[in-house]
């Protein structure tokens, strides 16, 4: 989708809270991948944790990071994790459900392109 609409709407990936760290609920599939990484405490250290997540996951978007306090998980309904459009004036124009599971890539996509025909359309 970033390869197809890149050009068109900005994508970024908020990095929040950790949901499996080592030092809380970690899952048993990190364990067999060896992801060991503990909850971050400081916006310094959940930064490099994203980066370096971007890095191993080969991920292009543009990574934000969300504040230590979590607000942005919490104003978005963010945990474990949910995808978003937001049109150019503020409003959300798409929420899908939380993921993973809830994940469901075409119906965004379906949101960007009517939201990118109803722009042109203006």
């Amino acid at each position: 989708m970033y390869a197809d609409f890149g050009d068109d709407v900005e994508f970024f990936m908020v990095y929040i809270k950790e949901a499996h760290p080592v030092d809380g609920r970690q899952s048993r599939a990190n364990e067999r991948d060896e992801i060991f990484i503990k909850q971050p405490v400081t916006l310094a250290e959940r930064t490099q944790v994203a980066e370096k997540m971007c890095q191993v996951l080969k991920i292009e978007l543009p990574p934000l990071i969300d504040s230590i306090d979590d607000q942005t998980s919490r104003d978005y309904s963010a945990l474990p994790d949910r995808l978003y459009l937001v049109g150019a004036d503020g409003h959300i124009v798409y929420k899908g459900p939380r993921g993973p599971r809830g994940f469901d890539a075409d119906e965004l996509r379906e949101a960007i392109v009517e939201l990118l025909h109803s722009d042109r359309d203006s």
